[in-house]
């Protein structure tokens, strides 16, 4: 295989904290070196990166697609290239499909499907209850001996806290993850919004704040109880992130995830009732937002991810209420991650640790570090150069995203797979 120098590059690497100038020699599908100088052996071919940032791929642990079943909506060979057009070197396929990923010859196929397509890696994420019903265990133990990277029921909320502590317990058996959504199921029936002020001028069924964070008090308390190793999926308020502070001072092994819409986007985005800001978690207040960056800034989120969850034209172009909620994201995943950059003062490190090494480390993978004998998943990328979102030139098959029109700074110019480039701008 060609070996190949990456050089004069800013070199962004969140697992040693080092920002400044080098350069990467890849061969045969790994790092074989890391360089702040001159390179120590031969190369057969040299790429001048003309100072642009060169950092691992983005890991991305939470991505919907249409396959199986709904394929019109997105098949895992559109979500693929969109996550190569995105700096997205690997994702997590989460598991409300239909039939669901709940058994281990689902988990065969997604894995099987994605090494067949040969662009990003694509793994996981297995259902925490059969079918999805938050009532019957799943087979995890099985599906975690088939390669599933963490098990949740995606959006469904697991309400019977018998079932939940019965999936904790068991995972525990093999240091196994389990990823919840945090809510109160029974105050968020119907909620279409976050409850209050705006949501009762629009008209909208609202949902209060407290309702996350009543539902991760809940989650917190049986993971005490039984020792498991968990995920707090899309947290998006501050009293919930408050709550995840004091569970984990209470050493508590939790980790928790924040969709990139929720800290680019507040309550207001809405506006006149603008169908691609029907999320769920519904937007919350600006205090909400602010409060999920300092948590970022601080370290006490693990993972960014794009929530990227595919709706066709006819699922959102209906009232609010009757919305699919859900936006796509592998594509704008970088370019909005780095408004925290422009924006928020936020370190270019800050933003990339837990779209790198915090997922990788989170699920033990090898990737997210640039490190000699560490995959060569790579990003390059201009975070000054303006872009403007066009959603009808995605490459996922639903267009439905909330930056559509919307001005960014920061361009994905390549990306690199097991040495391999699967993207280039």
């Amino acid at each position: 295989m060609t070996v190949t120098l990456y050089a004069n590059a800013r070199l962004l690497d969140p697992a040693t904290d080092y920002d400044g100038p080098g350069g990467v020699i890849v061969d045969n599908g790994v790092i074989a070196e890391v360089l702040h100088g001159s390179p120590s052996r031969a190369v057969d071919q040299t790429h001048d990166l003309g100072g642009l940032c060169l950092a691992p791929g983005l890991i991305d642990i939470r991505v919907k697609t249409g396959e199986p079943g709904a394929e019109p909506k997105e098949t895992l060979k559109s979500a693929a290239l969109s996550a190569a057009a995105g700096g997205v070197t690997t994702i997590v396929v989460q598991p409300d499909t239909d039939p669901a990923i709940d058994d281990p010859a689902m988990i065969d196929f997604i894995q099987r499907r994605g090494a067949a397509l040969n662009l990003v890696r694509i793994l996981a994420a297995g259902a925490a209850t059969r079918g999805l019903d938050g009532r019957r265990m799943a087979e995890i133990g099985l599906m975690d001996e088939a390669g599933a990277l963490y098990f949740t029921d995606g959006d469904r909320v697991i309400a019977n806290s018998r079932t939940l502590q019965r999936v904790m317990s068991y995972s525990t058996v093999f240091n196994g993850l389990i990823a919840h959504r945090p809510t109160d199921p029974w105050l968020c029936e119907g909620a279409v919004a976050t409850g209050g002020e705006l949501a009762g001028r629009l008209g909208l069924s609202g949902a209060p704040a407290l309702a996350e964070r009543m539902g991760l008090e809940r989650d917190l308390a049986l993971v005490e109880l039984t020792g498991a190793r968990f995920l707090v999926d899309q947290i998006s308020t501050e009293g919930a992130l408050e709550a995840l502070a004091r569970g984990r001072a209470r050493g508590l092994e939790v980790a928790a995830s924040v969709s990139i819409n929720h800290l680019c986007f507040n309550e207001v985005d809405i506006g006149d009732y603008r169908t691609f800001f029907r999320l769920d978690p519904p937007l919350r207040t600006e205090a909400d937002r602010q409060a999920l960056i300092e948590a970022v800034r601080d370290g006490l989120i693990d993972a960014i991810t794009s929530a990227h969850a595919p709706a066709p034209a006819e699922d959102k172009r209906r009232p609010f209420a009757e919305a699919a909620p859900g936006a796509v994201g592998l594509e704008t995943l970088l370019p909005a991650a780095l408004t925290l950059h422009h924006s928020s003062g936020l370190e270019l490190l800050e933003i990339l640790r837990p779209l790198t090494q915090g997922p990788a480390a989170l699920l033990g993978l090898e990737a997210g570090v640039l490190a000699e004998g560490a995959p060569a998943d790579l990003v390059v990328f201009d975070p000054n150069a303006p872009v403007v979102i066009d959603a009808q030139a995605l490459r996922s098959k639903s267009k439905n995203s909330p930056f559509d029109g919307r001005r960014l700074q920061g361009r994905v110019e390549r990306t690199i797979v097991g040495g391999r480039e699967v993207f280039a701008r």
